[in-house]
C-alpha cells in the first residue's frame, strides 16, 4: 500500500502565492513519477503537472505554464508545487499522485492517490 499526504493548502488572493508539498510511504516501488492534478466542484479531475525519478523531466498543463513550478524534494518520496501569479481559476482540491511508469498526463496512469489539499483564490 502507499500513502500520500498533502498539505500546504489555503486561501489567498489573486496574485499570490501557494507552496504545496506531498510526501510518499509506503510500498511505492523504486523510480516512480508523481504528478498533481485538480478538480474543481463539478467538474472533472485534471492534470497539473508532473515530475519524473531524478527532478529533471517535467510536464505541465498549459494553463499553469510559467506560474506553476513542480520539483522533486531531496527525499524522492517528496514532491512540491509552487504556484505563484494565482488566478481564481485555479481554486480547486489538488491532488496529489503517483506513477509508477513514465511521465504522463493521463489520469488513469496514476495508481495511488491522496485525500487532496484545498486552494482558494479570491478576487
Amino acid at each position: 500500500q502507499v500513502q500520500l499526504v498533502e498539505s500546504g493548502g489555503g486561501l489567498v488572493q489573486a496574485g499570490g502565492s501557494l507552496r504545496l508539498s506531498c510526501v510518499a510511504s509506503g510500498s511505492t516501488g523504486s523510480r516512480y513519477v508523481m504528478g498533481w492534478f485538480r478538480q474543481a466542484p463539478g467538474k472533472e479531475r485534471e492534470f497539473v503537472a508532473c515530475v519524473d525519478w531524478s527532478g529533471g523531466s517535467t510536464l505541465y498543463a498549459d494553463s499553469v505554464k510559467a506560474r506553476f513550478t513542480i520539483s522533486r524534494g531531496n527525499f524522492k518520496n517528496m514532491v512540491y508545487l509552487q504556484m505563484n501569479s494565482l488566478k481564481p481559476e485555479d481554486t480547486a482540491d489538488y491532488y496529489c499522485a503517483v506513477n509508477p511508469g513514465r511521465l504522463t498526463t493521463l489520469r488513469e496512469s496514476y495508481n495511488y492517490w491522496g485525500q487532496g489539499t484545498q486552494v482558494t483564490v479570491s478576487s
